[in-house]
């Protein structure tokens, strides 16, 4: 039983700095462009990890991020893919609504005609994505 317990502490401790490993060569965003650019770039490339690092860290969030996932982008084909990967980002219209929220539209190259605006907030001094008033 004893030997099951180490096991089990040193497989989470494993997981966790694995985890942590991981986010550790993203940097924080300096503005909210940065974070806007970094989040759009990262789900084109279909990095999925570095979107979800420059994501605000909440159930909403989180749970719009992997629906999102699920419903769209898992579904791309290759071929897709490899067309938003090598897609440009498009600003549009970056605009401050305060000194913490940010509104960043933008489109992309390979579907220029789909215009997307995310919110972008500092919170706790760190600008993420919001995601809750995506249109």
């Amino acid at each position: 039983m004893k030997t099951a317990s180490i096991s089990f502490i040193a497989l989470v401790a494993v997981l966790f700095l694995s985890a942590c490993a991981d986010n550790s060569s993203f940097s924080p965003a300096e503005d909210a462009q940065d974070a806007g650019r970094e989040f759009i770039r990262a789900s084109l490339d279909g990095n999925m990890t570095k979107a979800e690092f420059y994501l605000l860290k909440d159930s909403a969030n989180t749970m719009l991020f992997e629906k999102w996932k699920k419903d769209y982008y898992n579904k791309l084909s290759t071929e897709e893919r490899v067309s938003f990967k090598n897609a440009n980002i498009l600003p549009i219209k970056i605009e401050n609504e305060n000194d913490s929220t940010v509104h960043y539209s933008f489109s992309n190259s390979y579907k220029s005609a789909d215009t997307t605006t995310v919110k972008i907030v500092r919170s706790n001094g760190i600008w993420q994505v919001d995601l809750k008033e995506l249109h």
